[in-house]
């Protein structure tokens, strides 16, 4: 009885994620699919036609990104290529400093933890995925991997988007 109270506790808790699993699977290839366009703090999902420049950021397993700094003008629509070079499974995940830490946090609670949102590119080893996002409020905006220890040892860069 006990196994399927912590069965359900389980199932209950992964339901309340998400649709994408956070394990070492690649999330679903979604390119056909329509993009969920919510309004973030750090701009808004993207249309592939709108995209007129291209940045390919490369992930590796010392935990860096490559460039970790980026720069892009107020408006603009970008397509922002996850490079994997490494030999683990890495992410690139858009947002502020502030829901960086707090999904970092969650992740380190439930590693399994399951996602799916335009802003976020999980990627295999020698794989590439890609996100368009218009970066369309000025700021300085972050950009990290959170599967559980990466955060956590550095694997951060910054966005900075100026008007």
């Amino acid at each position: 009885m006990r196994f399927i109270h912590a069965l359900f506790a389980a199932a209950v808790a992964g339901l309340s994620f998400g649709a994408a699993a956070h394990g070492e699977a690649e999330h679903p290839n979604k390119e056909d699919a329509p993009v969920r366009k919510e309004q973030k703090d750090w701009g808004i999902a993207g249309e592939a036609r709108d995209a007129r420049r291209t940045i390919e950021l490369t992930m590796s397993d010392n935990m860096r990104f490559t460039p970790d700094h980026i720069e892009v003008r107020q408006g603009e629509t970008v397509r922002l290529v996850a490079r994997n070079a490494g030999k683990v499974m890495h992410e690139l995940v858009l947002g502020t400093r502030k829901e960086l830490d707090e999904h970092a946090a969650m992740m380190a609670k439930f590693p399994s933890m399951e996602h799916d949102e335009p802003y976020m590119a999980h990627v295999g080893p020698g794989k590439s995925r890609e996100l368009v996002w218009t970066f369309n409020r000025a700021g300085e905006f972050d950009f990290a991997c959170l599967i559980p220890g990466h955060y956590q040892a550095g694997m951060v860069g910054r966005v900075v988007v100026a008007r």
